[in-house]
């Protein structure tokens, strides 16, 4: 009885110490969910999505468009990525602000820009304190379901089909960390 016991605790105790003292950078994700590393912060991609401007929990994420802008449609869709990020450094850390969408031809996307006093969602790359979230947990974005705040792209609907997406993730004097989209 002793020696099934033991048999059950060994593999256990040797996926418990198999992350232990591991101080591996990740800067490649090949799909959502997965943590990489920017500098001391770690970027998780909650979800991204399609955003439809006719559906009433996305017109709330669409608020604070540049005045102009218009609504995506005809060849273009909003595409809305999520992300959360921590920090997990003993200090304040001041988020990476430069996201870019590729896709395997080579295209670019660059954010639209939202206006953060307009939208509870937008990304704001504020000073995160040493362990914290961003979003902070008692935000709106924080405690939505999704808990990630939005960074928006219009991307060409033609291009959806150059797949995978990948968002990069870039901060300088850090090393660039790429996440492949769910698609």
């Amino acid at each position: 009885m002793r020696r099934l016991a033991l048999l059950a605790v060994v593999p256990a105790v040797a996926v418990a110490l198999a992350g232990c003292g591991t101080s591996e950078t990740r800067t490649r994700a090949e799909t959502e969910g997965l943590y990489v590393d920017v500098g001391p912060l770690a970027y998780q991609v909650q979800i991204s999505r399609y955003l439809n401007p006719g559906d009433t929990e996305d017109k709330y994420y669409l608020k604070g468009l540049p005045e102009g802008t218009a609504q995506a449609g005809d060849g273009d869709v909003w595409f809305g990525v999520f992300i959360r990020i921590k920090n997990y450094s003993d200090q304040t850390q001041t988020p990476a602000s430069d996201f870019m969408i590729s896709d395997t031809e080579g295209n670019k996307f660059q954010p639209t820009a939202l206006d953060p006093k307009v939208n509870d969602y937008a990304f704001k790359p504020r000073p995160i304190p040493a362990g914290q979230w961003l979003p902070n947990p008692s935000t709106p974005a924080g405690v939505n379901p999704i808990t990630g705040a939005l960074v928006l792209f219009r991307l060409k609907t033609a291009d959806l089909q150059n797949r995978p997406l990948e968002l990069h993730i870039s901060q300088p004097g850090q090393q660039e960390a790429v996440v492949s989209l769910d698609l």
